[in-house]
C-alpha cells in the first residue's frame, strides 16, 4: 500500500500538535512538511520536546507544498485556508477550520464577514465521515466538521434522517474542555479563571449554529432551529452534548434504531437505556459515545453524547478524511483506545 507524504500548516496549535501525534503512529503516512507562523526556523522538538519530531518548522510555501505532500491539513484563520487551495495544484486539502464546511457559502460569509470567490467550483465535501463517507471518498477538498456539530449531529442523525422528528426546534445543551478555544492569552482562560469555575459563552449567536442547522436541514430534508448554549468546563479535553428533540419514540424503540443505523461503524457506541457517557470515556480516543433518556411528561426525547473534542472533534477526524480519500482503512493510525482514568 502506498505512503501518504502529508503536511500540516498549524503545526504547533493543540489540533496540529493532535495530529503529529496521530499521524507519527500511522502506518502509511511520512510527515513531510510542518508550518508554523510562531515558530518557523525551529525544529517541531526544539518547540516541543515530547514530539520527538526533528522536522523543521517553516513559513507557508506552496511550491514546497506541491513538491513535498500529497494531502494537507490546514489549520488558519477563516479564509486563509481557502484562498491556499487554490494554490496548491493536485494537493488534496483537509481544512480543520470553516473555510469549506458549508454547502452554501452565502452563510459562511454572513457568519465569518468573508467572501469566498468561486467557491461553487471546489470538488469538496463535509467531513462527517460517519453521514457522508461515499462523498468525501471522491473530493480534493475536505472541510472538516466543527467539534459540537461532530458531537450534535452523530447524537442527531439517525432521527433526523428516518423522520423520527415531531417539532422543528432543537434545544442543546454542550459542555466543553478548555482546549476547544486553542491556546489562548487571555485572561479569561488562564488557570485562576477556570478552575472550579462553569460558564456559558456566545449563547445562541456561536458559530457552531449555522454549521449544525445546515447539516439537520440536510439529513431530514426540513428547516430546523437550533437553540445552542456551549459552557466552559474546567478540563482540558471534552465535549458532552444534551440534545433535547420532541420525538414520539421511546427510549427502547431510539436504542434500536440507533444500533441498526449505526451498527457497521467502529467509532460509534450507542448505549443501553439507563447507561449515560462520561467524557472520560473517550479521552485522547476516535470513539464517540451516546446514549438517550425520555420524559414522557413532555414527550422529550434526550440525546446524551460525548467525543474528544481534539481527536473525534478534529485531527482524529481529520486522519479518518485523509484514510478515504487514499483509500487506506479507515481505522489506520486510529486503533488507539481513550486514556482511562
Amino acid at each position: 500500500m502506498r505512503r501518504v507524504r502529508v503536511g500540516i500548516i498549524g503545526a504547533t496549535g493543540y489540533t496540529g500538535l493532535e495530529l503529529v501525534r496521530i499521524l507519527k503512529g500511522h502506518p502509511y503516512v511520512d510527515i513531510t512538511y510542518l508550518a508554523s507562523k510562531n515558530f518557523a526556523g525551529k525544529s517541531m522538538d526544539q518547540v516541543y520536546p515530547f514530539t520527538m519530531e526533528k522536522i523543521l518548522l517553516e513559513e507557508i510555501n506552496t511550491d514546497k507544498i506541491k513538491s513535498n505532500c500529497d494531502v494537507l491539513f490546514t489549520v488558519l484563520p477563516s479564509g486563509a485556508s481557502y484562498e491556499l487551495t487554490k494554490e496548491v495544484g493536485a494537493v488534496k486539502v483537509i481544512d480543520l477550520g470553516a473555510d469549506l464546511r458549508f454547502d452554501d457559502p452565502s452563510i459562511y460569509e454572513k457568519w465569518y464577514s468573508k467572501k469566498l470567490i468561486g467557491y461553487e467550483k471546489n470538488n469538496r465535501a463535509y467531513g462527517l465521515v460517519e453521514l457522508y463517507r461515499n462523498e468525501i471518498k471522491r473530493v480534493s477538498f475536505v472541510g472538516n466538521p466543527g467539534c459540537y456539530p461532530t458531537c450534535v449531529l452523530l447524537s442527531l442523525a439517525p432521527i433526523l434522517k428516518e423522520g423520527f422528528l415531531c417539532e422543528s426546534e432543537i434545544f442543546v445543551d454542550a459542555k466543553s474542555g478548555v482546549s476547544g478555544a486553542g491556546r489562548r492569552e487571555e485572561a479569561e482562560y488562564s488557570f485562576c479563571e477556570i478552575d472550579e469555575s462553569l460558564k456559558a459563552y456566545n449563547p445562541v449567536t456561536h458559530r457552531h449554529v449555522p454549521e449544525m442547522e445546515e447539516q439537520m436541514k440536510r439529513l431530514s430534508n426540513k428547516d430546523i432551529a437550533v437553540t445552542f448554549v456551549p459552557h466552559l468546563v474546567p478540563m482540558i479535553r471534552g465535549i458532552l452534548s444534551t440534545v433535547y428533540v420532541k420525538s414520539n419514540l421511546s427510549t427502547e424503540e431510539a436504542y434500536a434504531l440507533y444500533c441498526e443505523f449505526y451498527k457497521e461503524e467502529k467509532f460509534i457506541h450507542v448505549l443501553k437505556p439507563g447507561i449515560y457517557p462520561s467524557t472520560k470515556w473517550s479521552y485522547g480516543s476516535n470513539h464517540f459515545f451516546v446514549s438517550f433518556a425520555k420524559d414522557e411528561r413532555t414527550n422529550t426525547l434526550i440525546l446524551i453524547g460525548v467525543l474528544d473534542n481534539l481527536v473525534k472533534g478534529a485531527s482524529g477526524q481529520a486522519v479518518q478524511n485523509m484514510n478515504l480519500l487514499f483509500s487506506l482503512p479507515e481505522d489506520s493510525g486510529l486503533e488507539f483506545n481513550p486514556i482511562y482514568p
